[in-house]
C-alpha cells in the first residue's frame, strides 16, 4: 500500500482542503499547490572499477516568497520527481510555521548511497554541486542532509561550490560537520524538537510524560534522538522501535522488557540506520515483524521513517491505548488515517510542525556561517525549544480558535504567512 502512494498528490490533497478553509483565491491557490521551479538532471560518475555510470538528480524550489528556499537532498534508490515535490512543498510549509525566513525547496538522486564506495559517493556529491551551482547560493536555495546523506556529504557539497563560486561559502550548505562550519546541536535538532512539541501537547492534554511509553517507526538521526529526548528530557519509557535491516532487506521491530535503551541501540547501529539484530538479541532484546510496532499497546506513535507509513490499512492495527501521534517523517500519515485519528480522537502533531527542529536549526547554523560566530550547544538548543514551543502554541491556539485538526490548523497558519509574504513583495497585485 505504501509504496502506491502518491506523496505529491497528497500533499496538495492536504492543502486544497485548508486552501477551501480559508477561502483562498483561485489563482493564489494555483501558484502555491505547484513549485516555482524544478530541475532533473544526469550526474555521469565514474566508478571505481573504471565503468561511467549516469545518476538521475532533481532538485525542486517550491517558493520563496519569505526567503532562499531550503531543503534536504535525499541518496534513495526510490527517489521520484514527485516525492520531492511534495517534500519541497512540505518545506515551504514547514518553514513558515516555524517562522523562520526561509521557502521551501528539496532535492535528491535516485541511489542507494550503501551500494557506494566512499569515493563514489564523493563524486556524485560533487556531480550533484556541478549541476546545481548557477541556482544554488545562501540567498537563493540551500541544500541539508536528508534520508541517506550525511554531515560529511554536505562538507563536500559546500567545498565544491566554494571553488567554483572561488570563495569559502559556508552557509551554501547546512548540516556539515562541526568543525567544518557546522553548528553544534544539528545532530540532535530534528529529534529533540519532535519530544519539545510532544511535551507541549502533553500539557494541552493533560498527559503525564512520566507515565507514558511510546513506539517509534525507524532508527535514522530524528528517531535515535527522538528516542533519547522521551526517555531523558520527558522522563518516559519507550517500548521499542522499527528498523529497516540493509542486510536482510526488510524491518524488524525491536521491543525490551521495561523498554528500550536508545543509547545501547545507537552503539550497535551503522550509519544507514540498521540495528545489528545479533548484539540486540544477545542483549535480551526481542526481534520482531517489521510491522509489529504500530500495534504495541502505548500512549504515544512517533512514525519517523518514510512517507504514507501510516495509511488506510495500517492504522487499523493502532492499540485502542494511542493518545498521540508525532510526526518525526514527511508525510507519513495519509489522508484515510488522518480521518481514523479524527474519528477516535487520537491527537496529532503535523510533520511540518513536529519535526521543523532540523531545519530551523539549519537556520541557525547558516546565520552563524554568516557571522562567522558559533552558539555553544546549549544556546543552539535553547534557542530551539523557544522556536519549537512558540509553533506548537500558535498551531494549538488556531486550531482551538477555529475547531480544526491540527493538520489543518498548521497549514492554516503556514499559507496565512506565506501568502502575506507574497502580497508584501507584489506579487499578487500584477506588479512582480
Amino acid at each position: 500500500m505504501a509504496g502506491q502512494i502518491n506523496a505529491f498528490e497528497m500533499a496538495q490533497k492536504q492543502f486544497d482542503g485548508v486552501a477551501k478553509q480559508l477561502k483562498l483565491d483561485a489563482g493564489v491557490s494555483e501558484v502555491l499547490r505547484w513549485p516555482q521551479r524544478e530541475y532533473a538532471f544526469r550526474i555521469p560518475v565514474r566508478m571505481d572499477d573504471g565503468s561511467l555510470k549516469v545518476f538521475q538528480g532533481f532538485r525542486v524550489q517550491h517558493n520563496d516568497a519569505r526567503g532562499p528556499n531550503k531543503g534536504g537532498i535525499r541518496f534513495h534508490p526510490a527517489e521520484t520527481l514527485d516525492t520531492v515535490r511534495a517534500l519541497a512543498t512540505w518545506m515551504t510549509w514547514k518553514c513558515a510555521v516555524a517562522d523562520i525566513p526561509l521557502g521551501g525547496g528539496k532535492g535528491g538522486i535516485v541511489v542507494d548511497p550503501a551500494t557506494l564506495s566512499v569515493r563514489e559517493k564523493e563524486e556524485l556529491c560533487r556531480g550533484w554541486v556541478r549541476a546545481m551551482w548557477k541556482n544554488s547560493g545562501p540567498r537563493n536555495d540551500v541544500p541539508a542532509p536528508d534520508v541517506g546523506t550525511t554531515p560529511q556529504m554536505m562538507g563536500w557539497m559546500m567545498d565544491e561550490y566554494s571553488r567554483l563560486v572561488g570563495q569559502y561559502t559556508p552557509g551554501v550548505f547546512t548540516g556539515k560537520p562541526v568543525g567544518g562550519g557546522g553548528s553544534l546541536g544539528r545532530t540532535e535538532a530534528t529529534g529533540f524538537g519532535v519530544i519539545y512539541t510532544v511535551r507541549e501537547a502533553m500539557k494541552r492534554r493533560n498527559l503525564d510524560p512520566k507515565k507514558s511509553v511510546a513506539v517509534l517507526q525507524g532508527f535514522g538521526n530524528v528517531a535515535q534522538y527522538a528516542a533519547i529526548g522521551f526517555v531523558e528530557l520527558l522522563g518516559g519509557a519507550v517500548a521499542g522501535v522499527s528498523c529497516y535491516d540493509r542486510h536482510d532487506k526488510k524491518a524488524y521491530t525491536y521491543t525490551k522488557k521495561g523498554g528500550i535503551d536508545p543509547r545501547f541501540l545507537i552503539s550497535i547501529v551503522d550509519q544507514y540506520g540498521t540495528i545489528d539484530k545479533q548484539k540486540a538479541l544477545d542483549s535480551g532484546y526481542e526481534v520482531g515483524d517489521g510491522d509489529n510496532w504500530i500495534g504495541l499497546e502505548v500512549d504515544v506513535i512517533i512514525p519517523a521513517a518514510l512517507e504514507g507509513q501510516v495509511n488506510a490499512e495500517t492504522v487499523k492495527k493502532i492499540s485502542k491505548s494511542v493518545k498521540l501521534i508525532a510526526e518525526g517523517a514527511n508525510g507519513p500519515t495519509t489522508p484515510e488515517a488522518d480521518e481514523y485519528f479524527k474519528k477516535n480522537d487520537i491527537f496529532n502533531i503535523p510533520d511540518f510542525l513536529c519535526n521543523a527542529g532540523g531545519v530551523t536549526t539549519s537556520y541557525f547554523e547558516q546565520v552563524q556561517n554568516d557571522m562567522n560566530f558559533y552558539w555553544s550547544k546549549d544556546e543552539v538548543l535553547q534557542r530551539l525549544d523557544e522556536k519549537m514551543t512558540s509553533a506548537f502554541n500558535s498551531v494549538y491556539d488556531r486550531s482551538e480558535k477555529e475547531k480544526v485538526y491540527m493538520r489543518d490548523a498548521a497549514y492554516m497558519v503556514a499559507i496565512d504567512r506565506v501568502v502575506k509574504a507574497m502580497e508584501l513583495r507584489g506579487w499578487l497585485t500584477g506588479s512582480a
